[in-house]
């Protein structure tokens, strides 16, 4: 199974049928729990910390917002769904959108370079609203879930 992708993948030994045409992205496990992990850290921190009013407060308000980011990924692993009706998205917090094929207008890469280092987006633009999924939302290459989408919206019979 491809990193990202929790759809059922044959294995190489296996001989292969009909790609999968419904395929869902999450975020990684492990980077949640170690954003869990960083919540609690700095909770014992800001314990550590109580007598010093500035640490504490530092501590306590780090430690809201590691642990806002970890609800989040608890709440809304599934960042991106797509099969041949269309694609759900996250949207906002921890709601998600459903998006028709005709409804997108494009789905694109964006890769930037700052500061020597790479990073690539997802964008799925429908008009009125544009979805960015990077890395960490996807725990694939963004180039690999591109790909795989246009594959499903060719498989879908609904291409512009």
């Amino acid at each position: 199974m491809r990193s990202g992708a929790f759809s059922e993948q044959p294995a190489a030994d296996e001989p292969s049928g009909p790609a999968p045409t419904t395929m869902r992205w999450r975020v990684s496990p492990g980077f949640t729990a170690l954003k869990c992990a960083v919540a609690v850290v700095l909770v014992l921190a800001a314990v550590f910390f109580a007598e010093d009013r500035p640490a504490l407060t530092a501590a306590v308000v780090a430690a809201v917002v590691a642990g806002a980011y970890a609800l989040r990924d608890l709440l809304a692993p599934v960042r991106l769904a797509a099969d041949p009706q269309g694609v759900t998205v996250v949207s906002g917090y921890a709601g998600h959108r459903r998006l028709s094929w005709p409804d997108i207008e494009r789905v694109r890469l964006e890769s930037r370079t700052r500061a020597g280092l790479r990073s690539e987006l997802l964008e799925i633009d429908t008009g009125d609203n544009l979805h960015l999924l990077s890395t960490y939302d996807l725990n694939a290459r963004p180039a690999d879930v591109a790909a795989d989408l246009a594959r499903i919206r060719a498989a879908s019979g609904l291409l512009d």
